[in-house]
Order: C-alpha cells, then sequence, then structure tokens
C-alpha cells in the first residue's frame, strides 16, 4: 500500500515543481518610478553636500508614498522594473540598491513623470530599463545594507 502512494506522490511533486517555476514570489512593494536628471543639487535631505551622492551614482528621489516627512533620507531601496507600456523595457532580473537623497515633488530637476512612488537617477533609470520611457512599474524593498 505505501509504495502505491508513493507512485502517486511523485507525479504530484514533480508537477508541483514544474508550475511553480512560471510563478514569482513578490518580496516588496509594487509602485511607479520616473527618472530625473542633473542638475541634483542642492537635495531636500542633505542640501548642497557632494558626497550624498554614492559613488555609484544609484540614488533617487521619494515620491509621498515613501518620503515619509523626510524619515526615508538615506534609506536604501533594492528596486527592480517589472513591466511597463513598452515590452522589452525591462532588464530581466536587475535589482539595484538605491539611496534616497531628496523629496520628489521639491526637487530642482523635474521628474519624468509626476506623482511616480520614487524618482531614479538617470544611471539608476537605466541600469534596469533597455528603452527610455516616463514611468515604469517596479517592485522595491526597503534594504538594511548600505552602499559603499
Amino acid at each position: 500500500m505505501m509504495h502505491f502512494k508513493k507512485r502517486l506522490l511523485l507525479p504530484f511533486v514533480c508537477y508541483f515543481l514544474s508550475v511553480s517555476q512560471f510563478f514569482h514570489v513578490c518580496h516588496g512593494d509594487v509602485g511607479t518610478a520616473a527618472q530625473y536628471s542633473p542638475p541634483y543639487l542642492p537635495t531636500a535631505c542633505f542640501g548642497d553636500d557632494q558626497t550624498q551622492f554614492p559613488s555609484s551614482n544609484l540614488f533617487a528621489a521619494a515620491g509621498d508614498g515613501i518620503w515619509d516627512n523626510g524619515a526615508s533620507c538615506g534609506r536604501q531601496y533594492l528596486v527592480r522594473c517589472i513591466s511597463a507600456s513598452q515590452p522589452g523595457t525591462c532588464v530581466p532580473d536587475q535589482t539595484i540598491q538605491v539611496k534616497i537623497v531628496d523629496y520628489a515633488p521639491t526637487a530642482l530637476s523635474p521628474p519624468s513623470a509626476q506623482s511616480t512612488t520614487i524618482v531614479l537617477s538617470e544611471t539608476a533609470f537605466g541600469g534596469i530599463t533597455n528603452v527610455p520611457l516616463d514611468s515604469i512599474n517596479i517592485e522595491f524593498q526597503q534594504s538594511s545594507f548600505s552602499l559603499a
């Protein structure tokens, strides 16, 4: 009897494993991202301090949804493009880590789209997209790891 149950279980397990590969498990929040261009100074978080920018140029301005009355300044976020209006826009399986240095509604340079969750530097936006668009859909989550 036990041998019979094992034979029935094996095809079920194989089917489950093959089907599960088609589903992505979301570990963060979903939102939208735009991009902005220089000049980036002064910022709402750190004023005219040039040292606020990571050497990688992977930084961002927080939208209202994550601004948290300025508490988001200096926070690190993992960001991944998940979709856009144009197919092929997102770089597959590419996640970047950005540092919040500004507040999007008051940034000196206007974003490519208004009312987004986060506004990425040109370098950051280009790191997760293949095509320049005004906005993309993203998955993001706060990171506890610091950028070097």
